[in-house]
């Protein structure tokens, strides 16, 4: 008399079983509200400081453009750069781009060349004796 193979007994599912599995997972309870406004919050900030710093480096240029073609501080640099953008009502990460973006041989836009013109005129009149 021949005995079968021992082998260890594993449960069989069947095709339905499988199918049904993922629907029979626990589902999370609801999150607090106040924690779901914290985290929408915090990633609202999270998304204007990843800009800020992705900007900060272009308008560090800018301001370094502005020193060399001056000749004045960093600060009076950031302010000529921050009257160029009021005066033109244009973002000052726009501003400080367009000009970044002469050193490619782009052409700054008319509004920007005329206030830096003006900004740059009133900065070394205020320099005279």
């Amino acid at each position: 008399m021949r005995h079968a193979p021992c082998t260890t007994h594993q449960p069989t599912t069947t095709r339905e079983e499988r199918s049904l599995r993922p629907l029979l997972t626990t589902v999370p309870p609801p999150p607090d509200p106040a924690l779901l406004a914290e985290l929408l919050q915090l990633r609202a900030q999270n998304s204007q400081l990843a800009l800020a710093l992705e900007t900060r480096a272009v308008i560090d240029q800018a301001r370094g453009m502005v020193m060399a073609l001056a000749p004045c501080t960093g600060d009076r640099a950031w302010d000529l750069l921050v009257g160029v953008s009021q005066h033109c009502n244009i973002k000052l990460r726009t501003v400080a781009a367009a000009l970044v973006a002469t050193t490619e041989d782009k052409t700054l836009p008319a509004d920007i060349q005329r206030e830096l013109r003006r900004a740059l005129r009133r900065l070394h009149a205020a320099d005279r004796p």
